[in-house]
């Protein structure tokens, strides 16, 4: 909306050139999101209080759950209001990636607050029903995956030779003449295409996959890309939900993981650092960083608030909305391939709840009685089992997740 005033306006005055540059826009997004969540949080969690959304916990002899009974949830609002408001203050609201990314997060944040909602008021443990969520995820994951394929403002350009170029429209190649003379032709392609990690010239584009199908195949291509959108934004979605169960966990990975994203959204929408680093040039990707900012702000800001011992949860508000937007991120930015890698936490943490349950299950159908592989499922109540502290567990994660972040961004040069 700022962008849009002094822009729209022709407005002058000292120092409004630097609504221009995306690095302003997105400090600034950054620092009112810390301002928004670290003064208002205070007053959303008093206001939960008063209201008495308290967390009903389940008794599964985990030391320190009595002191969590009642303590406020619905603390997701609190990220969605930190994202969202600085997101329509700095960033362009004509960019369609922007707008998808406010769509998810307020899509899926609608879909958590009913859950908690039903949980909190209701008196129902059993929150939304689990296919109604899924029909919510679905969902949006149908708008993001035909969206991203079918909408002519969103496509890529990658480096091509000259006699390659040659073989295409003019409209389809933009040539680029440096400074010392070197030309460089770059094809512009709207079907969406990913990332492949660890290989040179690590493009993949998804016709191709089609076509181990046969010719006629590559014509459905649509329908394998929103498959794979759909699947994406449900399981990361249900990942950061499951990783919500002790105080800053799923607060803190998320932090990590948008950090993470926010530098391959800067790199992929910049062409000279797109080029240099010989990744794909995405044309408007780089306005995400400003949301990424926010973003990024909003979860700190929450961490500081639900770092233990935790004031307020989160809830399904604010877990299916975090991981639901950073699937959606990763998807635009065409480094999907890349989440089993940089959301390592939240894989290993919806694993393990999957094994568990396969595992006893089968068991119980072969042997008579249900056995399990860790003492308790997810993975970071097994080591609470254990007898490991909250915070021990809580810092070893985050220090695995910031691991896996680093060598997610290794991977731009290590092919």
């Amino acid at each position: 909306m700022f962008y849009h005033l002094v822009t729209g306006f022709h407005l002058h005055f000292p120092g409004s050139g630097v609504v221009e540059y995306i690095s302003f826009r997105a400090g600034m997004a950054l620092i009112l999101s810390l301002v928004i969540s670290l003064l208002f949080g205070k007053s959303i969690i008093r206001l939960l209080h008063r209201r008495q959304v308290g967390e009903t916990v389940r008794d599964l002899g985990l030391e320190g759950q009595v002191q969590k009974q009642g303590t406020p949830t619905m603390g997701g609002l609190i990220i969605i209001g930190a994202t969202v408001v600085p997101t329509l203050l700095f960033a362009r609201l004509n960019n369609i990636y922007i707008l998808l990314m406010l769509l998810a997060m307020v899509w899926l944040g609608t879909i958590g607050f009913i859950d908690d909602y039903i949980k909190v008021f209701k008196k129902d443990k059993r929150g939304l029903a689990g296919t109604f969520k899924v029909i919510g995820q679905v969902g949006i994951g149908l708008v993001i995956g035909f969206t991203v394929y079918f909408h002519p403002a969103i496509r890529t350009k990658v480096e091509v030779p000259q006699v390659l170029a040659e073989q295409f429209p003019e409209n389809e190649v933009t040539r680029l003449v440096e400074e010392n003379g070197n030309v460089h032709y770059l094809l512009d392609r709207r079907q969406p295409n990913t990332t492949i990690p660890f290989v040179k010239g690590n493009e993949l584009n998804y016709s191709s996959v089609m076509g181990l199908f046969g010719r006629e195949a590559r014509k459905y291509t649509w329908v394998l890309y929103v498959l794979v959108v759909v699947f994406i934004i449900t399981a990361v979605s249900n990942g950061a939900n499951i990783t919500d169960g002790i105080d800053g966990l799923a607060a803190g990975s998320s932090a990590i993981i948008v950090l993470a994203l926010g530098v391959l959204t800067y790199i992929g929408g910049n062409i000279v650092f797109a080029q240099y680093l010989d990744v794909m040039f995405i044309p408007g990707i780089g306005e995400l960083v400003v949301f990424i900012g926010a973003l990024l702000g909003a979860c700190i800001g929450f961490l500081w608030y639900n770092a233990y011992p935790a004031q307020v949860f989160m809830g399904d508000t604010g877990s299916l909305a975090l991981g639901g937007v950073i699937a959606a991120l990763a998807i635009l930015v065409r480094k999907e391939l890349l989440i089993p890698v940089l959301c390592g936490v939240f894989l290993v943490e919806n694993l393990s709840v999957m094994l568990q349950v396969s595992w006893f299950k089968y068991t119980r159908k072969r042997y008579g009685e249900g056995r399990r592989i860790f003492k308790m499922a997810p993975l970071h109540h097994h080591y609470q089992k254990l007898g490991y502290h909250e915070s021990k567990i809580v810092t070893r994660f985050l220090i695995v997740g910031v691991m896996l972040a680093v060598f997610t961004l290794v991977t731009l040069k290590l092919r």
